[in-house]
């Protein structure tokens, strides 16, 4: 019999291990699961190994199956994410082609070294290039690859109620129990009630209550990656169907929004000419004022164009003022301010005193006092003395506030036109206009012109106040200053997907602030009824990661419920010793039965610590989460 026993007794000591190892996994599996986070698998795990010493090859299926989950992990998007705002850094610091041509040959011209690296890296074409396009599109496939399945194990998580509670929920991190004459019923049916008031998702599940809240962590976390998943989509658009043109227009000149109206236009890959949308404007005035003294003088105070506009091809006229940031919205397209600057009116005459040109030429601003320069050319019209028709060109300076003779070189020193003065040195000959070829109409080619001499044989040039002329050599004839206006530069576009982009990183934010602030987190509250007939009120919660705010929570449900469930009141002592009562069976909390016959002592330090155990761990008071057990203590 000694030897049986001794069997019988070892083998239920292995059967109780191995029942207490089963039940811690099914109580951390009970919590676990908060996250609709896939699971990252490595490659030996796919394969299957572990049976062997070696790791016995994936195969083709494998790798694919691995570098997918790797591809669409949350650690690869966000490298993915950084890499894209690593490439859009050169984007901004280097000239690019789709922007403007002009300073990309300036800086080719200037960095002959770096040229053929960055043409090479495609540095100038940035977001278009292959590197940058690779980057982007495997960024889009790691959003959606994580998203489509986190967002059917949340719709599952909806769908489903919270798990019961574990076995022991003295292993939970907040924890607090308490005795109540209340019946178990009675309990549970307070427990919904306060757990509903606190918006928790509650349900019963045997002898306990079992509530989950916090459901708006992980949609935002997936709003926060559609979100992302949209402005990638918006951005695509705008490159792909954008139309963005510049146009520099006179006062008293207009534009209408056709394709040859534009001084320079670019457009997407899928973009479509016939979509430009119909309307026109002319430029009344425009407006600068700048401040005059103190440290600010020059500082602009009023930037605006005074426009006249009209959508469609019979639309009513309609007045309109475009601001820098303001522009004028016309069915989806915008018309931005974008520069400024003087346009001196000259008239050009032949020997004859014939008027052979009459306008306003815009000149390009250098600096910020708007000192410009450009050039004059008279193409058609001319004749020289002989009669034979030639053309002329002069070089222009115009400063809008010149400091006087014998005041430092000819520069502006304030931006109004206080004191204009415009430079001009003449030539005559070809202008290379009648090539065909291109030309900047700020600049003049002077390789198949001659120079117009003075008296001493010298360039002939003057600088000349609104209302003076030069005299041309040997009576060829004179150009005349006649005045200036202001012409204003502005910038056409039409980029769909913008309100798109918007939206999308509203709800990112949105998303992210909830995904961040928001704790998801389960309580369970179990009622029992005790071997005494009083009940034992158990609660116990878990979020997903640790917080302090958590254990107060749970104190704060526990007050609410002990108005319904009050603590019961201790037994009174007797005058043989204190009363042992039985402690009911609950998670962590086994109690000793009364003594009631012979064989257990009714005194002595055993029934003193017996009574201490009732009273800590299901006596007249609640224990406070921060004074629950650790993990796995029993008494």
């Amino acid at each position: 019999r000694t030897a049986e026993g001794s069997r019988t007794g070892a083998g239920t000591r292995t059967d109780t291990g191995a029942d207490e190892r089963a039940q811690r996994r099914a109580d951390r599996a009970a919590g676990e699961r908060l996250s609709t986070a896939p699971r990252e698998e490595s490659p030996e795990a796919e394969s299957g190994s572990g049976s062997g010493g070696g790791v016995p090859a994936m195969g083709v299926i494998g790798w694919i199956r691995w570098f997918w989950r790797q591809l669409t992990s949350m650690r690869v998007a966000l490298i993915l994410l950084f890499l894209l705002s690593l490439g859009a850094i050169p984007g901004s610091l280097i000239p690019q082609t789709s922007v403007d041509d002009f300073k990309v040959q300036e800086f080719k011209d200037q960095h002959t070294t770096l040229t053929p690296i960055y043409e090479k890296l495609q540095l100038f074409d940035v977001y278009s290039s292959v590197w940058f396009s690779a980057i982007y599109i495997l960024l889009f496939v790691s959003l959606i690859g994580c998203i489509v399945p986190r967002t059917g194990q949340f719709v599952g998580q909806l769908r489903s109620r919270p798990p019961g509670a574990p076995k022991r929920l003295t292993r939970l991190p907040a924890y607090t129990t308490w005795r109540t004459e209340a019946d178990p019923e009675q309990v549970r049916e307070a427990a919904l009630g306060v757990l509903g008031k606190r918006r928790f998702r509650a349900h019963t599940v045997g002898d306990a209550v079992a509530a989950e809240k916090g459901y708006l962590r992980e949609a935002g976390n997936l709003v926060f990656h559609v979100a992302l998943i949209v402005m990638l989509v918006a951005f695509a658009t705008g490159q792909l169907f954008k139309s963005e043109g510049g146009k520099l227009v006179v006062e008293g000149d207009g534009f209408a929004n056709t394709l040859t109206q534009y001084d320079d236009f670019k457009s997407g890959s899928l973009y479509d000419s016939d979509t430009l949308a119909p309307f026109s404007f002319v430029l009344d005035k425009f407006v600068g004022t700048y401040e005059e003294s103190g440290p600010q003088r020059g500082t602009p105070r009023t930037f605006e164009a005074r426009v006249t506009y009209n959508q469609g091809a019979d639309g009513p006229d309609r007045k309109a003022v475009i601001r820098v940031n303001e522009p004028l919205v016309v069915d989806g397209t915008k018309v931005y301010l974008i520069a400024h600057g003087y346009a001196p009116v000259v008239t050009v005459r032949d020997s004859k005193g014939k008027v052979v040109s009459r306008n306003a030429v815009p000149l390009l601003p250098i600096d910020n006092n708007i000192t410009s320069t450009g050039a004059i050319k008279v193409m058609d019209g001319y004749r020289d003395k002989n009669g034979e028709k030639t053309q002329l060109g002069f070089k222009a300076f115009f400063v809008p506030t010149f400091a006087g003779h014998g005041k430092g070189e000819m520069f502006s020193q304030f931006p109004g036109a206080q004191y204009p003065v415009l430079a001009l040195s003449a030539y005559h000959g070809s202008l290379g206009v009648d090539s065909g070829l291109p030309q900047n109409v700020y600049q003049l080619d002077t390789s198949k012109m001659e120079e117009f001499k003075d008296e001493n044989g010298e360039l002939l040039k003057k600088m000349l106040r609104p209302g003076e002329k030069l005299d041309l050599s040997n009576g060829e004839g004179s150009i005349t200053f006649e005045g200036i206006e202001e012409w204003a530069s502005f910038q056409i576009s039409q980029q769909p997907g913008n309100g798109l982009a918007l939206g999308g990183a509203i709800a990112a934010i949105a998303g992210l602030a909830a995904s961040l602030f928001i704790q998801r987190r389960r309580v369970w509250v179990r009622a029992v009824r005790g071997a005494d007939g009083v009940t034992v009120v158990e609660m116990a919660g878990l979020g997903r990661s640790e917080s302090a705010k958590l254990p107060e929570e749970l104190g704060d449900l526990a007050a609410a419920l002990l108005t319904t469930a009050p603590v019961a009141a201790e037994k009174p002592e007797t005058a043989e010793g204190p009363e042992t009562a039985e402690k009911p069976e609950g998670p962590g909390n086994p109690e000793k039965p009364a003594a009631s016959d012979a064989s257990a002592p009714s005194e002595g330090p055993d029934a003193a610590t017996h009574e201490d155990d009732a009273t800590n761990e299901a006596g007249s008071r609640p224990v406070h989460p921060a004074e629950a057990p650790a993990e796995g203590a029993e008494k």
